[in-house]
């Protein structure tokens, strides 16, 4: 089991660690007043990634490789230049589409036969590759250049976001990406050609002729489960879908108590018929269902459900949990969540019963556990 997390939060990077006790403790800060959405602790071997929000300065890569002892500052993902008069890049909605990192919204490390190679999804729809292990990035343009790529619009951001990358450990050329608002994409030949893989998921923001348009799915978190790679869970922005064909096709997983809404997701690394979500009221009301905080949990493929609250707040917690705040490491046993109050709970037992680790950190952007 992993006994060291990473949590990033709007105040800067904790580490967490198992105490002697059975409890955990953060035993580390970095960049404390600093937003940081995402990090990465590379599993193939030392290096720690943490991607910086500066809000007009934009995303700021730093990389450690003595286990958060000390940093340096990297190059971030940057977007091409534009062509001296060429007409402004517009989304769906005709706004103008800057090209400009806004923010690093996903880090991911590629295949075990690609030791130097991460991926980094961003704000605003770039997908970004590395094979120096972030030194230096170069923009995937064969998706930037997709003409399908005008469809995507801002769902939470005012533009659209890659936020999802999952890596096929069976083949390193194949990904599948989540963006929202624009789909599932994949590619079996490492970025070069992309093709469009929402089959089966609807989106009840659309007016009825597109709400099947696979271009403007939302899928607020993509996860899939490792031994069976085939397995892939999605929490939609209307509701829980589900794939066995790798991508091809969706099914929607309907009663999910007690709200089909949220943002999190996380798969059993084994068991491709495990997953847990932590459901909030619906978008217009970004809350816990009768201020209750759970983690629902199904073990049979999302044919039934449990809905887990031992040790979770069940009297006036409003917390929300977002698409990068839950983790489950590689025994599928011990799992993390932390959410926007600054609340961190840990599980040892498949999410049954919960720890309090903290309960007045920053509000959480994402938990990573360390894999080794």
């Amino acid at each position: 089991m992993s006994d060291r997390i990473h949590v990033g939060t709007r105040k800067g990077l904790f580490t967490v660690e198992r105490d002697g006790t059975g409890g955990w403790d953060v035993v580390d800060t970095a960049f404390l007043s600093d937003h940081v959405p995402m990090v990465l602790a590379d599993p193939r071997n030392d290096t720690i990634l943490a991607a910086l929000a500066h809000g007009h300065f934009g995303g700021k890569l730093h990389r450690s490789t003595d286990n958060g002892s000390t940093w340096e500052e990297c190059d971030a993902p940057a977007y091409p230049e534009r062509e001296e008069g060429a007409e402004p890049d517009r989304d769906a909605f005709g706004r103008e589409w800057p090209w400009k990192l806004g923010l690093i919204w996903e880090l991911t490390a590629g295949g075990s036969d690609q030791p130097g190679v991460v991926w980094g999804g961003t704000i605003p729809g770039g997908l970004f590759k590395s094979d120096d292990g972030g030194t230096s990035w170069q923009m995937v343009l064969s998706l930037w250049e997709d003409p399908r790529r005008k469809e995507w619009f801002g769902g939470g951001y005012d533009y659209p976001g890659i936020h999802s990358v999952t890596v096929d450990p069976r083949d390193s050329n194949r990904l599948v990406l989540g963006v929202s608002c624009g789909g599932v994409w994949e590619t079996l030949d490492g970025g070069m050609s992309w093709d469009l893989r929402a089959d089966g998921m609807w989106a009840e923001y659309m007016p009825p002729d597109r709400k099947n348009d696979p271009t403007i799915q939302d899928p607020h978190r993509i996860a899939r489960c490792d031994a069976h790679p085939d397995a892939m869970w999605v929490q939609h922005h209307n509701g829980v879908f589900r794939t066995t064909d790798g991508a091809k096709t969706w099914q929607e997983v309907k009663d999910v108590p007690p709200s089909n809404f949220g943002f999190a997701v996380a798969v059993h690394p084994e068991d491709p018929d495990t997953a847990w979500f932590v459901p909030a009221i619906d978008d217009e009301q970004r809350l816990p269902v009768d201020g209750k905080v759970v983690v629902t949990r199904t073990r049979d493929g999302g044919v039934s459900f449990d809905v887990l609250r031992e040790g979770l707040p069940q009297h006036h917690a409003y917390d929300l949990v977002f698409r990068h705040a839950m983790d489950v490491d590689e025994s599928g046993e011990r799992l993390v969540f932390g959410s926007t109050t600054g609340s961190l709970w840990v599980s040892e037992d498949g999410g049954n019963s919960w720890i309090t680790v903290s309960t007045h950190l920053p509000p959480v952007y994402c938990t990573r556990f360390v894999r080794r």
